[in-house]
């Protein structure tokens, strides 16, 4: 954490702030734009098949005041269309939650975006035409702690102190099937996180790595976006509480390595192994759904570690990146109906091949987010 000169303290004495205490406040972190980290050249949003239609989407912006000057021309979307508390249900599998709306992907996507804004998220990537929109890199100025000092100094001037830590969130919408009549949406979050640590003995010197995927800061995320939609606070709570739910998914040994099998149609399937690869850090290039494949790169955690051991600062941001710029291999993920179960394998990209051992670490990987 760093600090402002004290001579700041002569404001104190009218700051008159009330003493408050949130588990998640990106909020205040959005008033300036932190720096961003950037963005890794494979993250990019795959090749659309056009399922949405969202003629309100014109990307690029990056705070809600300025999406509010943009939508001022645009036909508004009446409020009649948010669904009512009844027609939003959170469903749970495994380590995975998403919300599931009677309402249609057009309905949906202003709101989820409004949402992200009013909780202080710069949104920096939007694809309607997929259904996928991520926000950038975040503070959220909860963890900060708010004893002597450091409280009143925060109160007075944003920024004054930082955390070593910054998340960014993916929101993907999905069409389901239609349930009653009524148009449905499936909206899952995904939680990226990096940590800033020292590298030096002498602690002047720091780089950014990588932290665990959060599921319990994906499920806020969630309630509160319940809550966005129109459901009462303490509802939304109650329909959150954890659920014992049997595995869904288990690894199968085949004479060319390991394949998943989940107890899942290959609707879900499909919906629930593009939320695992989001999550666990894939770079999804594309998809076809008619065919099962989602077509990705997969960064090794252990080489992407070795690669930066000696980058600087700058340089460890793009976390992504080895010192020879080498592309990992694309390959393909593919999820294949089994009567009332599914299959999700690795294979290799046209012309390519994928090594035993990164087949079976990657179907790990998957196992792990989808049992």
């Amino acid at each position: 954490m760093r600090l402002l000169p004290l001579f700041l303290l002569v404001s104190l004495a009218v700051s008159g702030c009330s003493m408050e205490s949130k588990k998640i406040d990106y909020k205040s972190a959005s008033s300036k734009k932190i720096s961003t980290l950037e963005i890794p050249p494979d993250l990019t949003a795959p090749t659309g098949d056009n399922r949405y239609a969202i003629p309100d989407a014109q990307g690029g912006t990056a705070t809600l005041s300025a999406y509010s000057e943009e939508r001022k021309s645009a036909p508004a979307v009446s409020s009649t269309l948010l669904p009512a508390q009844d027609k939003v249900r959170i469903e749970k599998s495994g380590s995975q939650r998403w919300l599931v709306v009677q309402a249609t992907p057009q309905q949906v996507w202003p709101v989820v975006k409004d949402f992200w804004q009013e909780n202080g998220f710069i949104i920096n990537l939007e694809s309607p035409e997929t259904g996928v929109m991520e926000t950038d890199w975040a503070e959220n100025r909860a963890n900060i702690p708010k004893d002597g000092i450091r409280s009143l100094l925060g109160k007075v001037i944003d920024g004054v102190y930082s955390t070593p830590e910054r998340d960014k969130f993916r929101t993907r919408i999905e069409v389901a099937p239609v349930e009653a009549g009524s148009a449905v949406t499936e909206i899952y979050i995904s939680h990226r996180g990096m940590m800033e640590i020292y590298t030096t003995e002498g602690r002047d010197q720091t780089k950014w790595q990588p932290r665990p995927v959060d599921p319990e800061l994906e499920a806020e995320m969630l309630r509160r976006l319940m809550v966005r939609f129109g459901v009462d606070e303490k509802k939304a709570e109650t329909l959150l509480v954890k659920q014992q739910t049997p595995e869904q998914a288990r690894i199968l040994k085949e004479s060319d390595g390991s394949v998943l099998e989940m107890d899942e149609s290959f609707d879900r399937a499909w919906r629930r192994v593009g939320l695992a690869l989001d999550r666990i850090g894939f770079a999804v290039e594309d998809r076809d759904r008619s065919k099962g494949v989602y077509y990705v790169r997969y960064i090794d955690p252990d080489a992407d570690n070795a690669s930066k051991r000696n980058e600087g600062f700058l340089g460890s941001l793009a976390f992504w990146r080895s010192k020879k710029e080498q592309t990992s291999p694309q390959m393909q993920i593919v999820v294949s109906e089994m009567g009332e179960k599914s299959r999700v394998a690795v294979a290799a990209a046209q012309g390519k091949t994928v090594d035993a051992d990164t087949r079976n670490r990657i179907v790990k990987l998957l196992y792990a987010d989808l049992k």
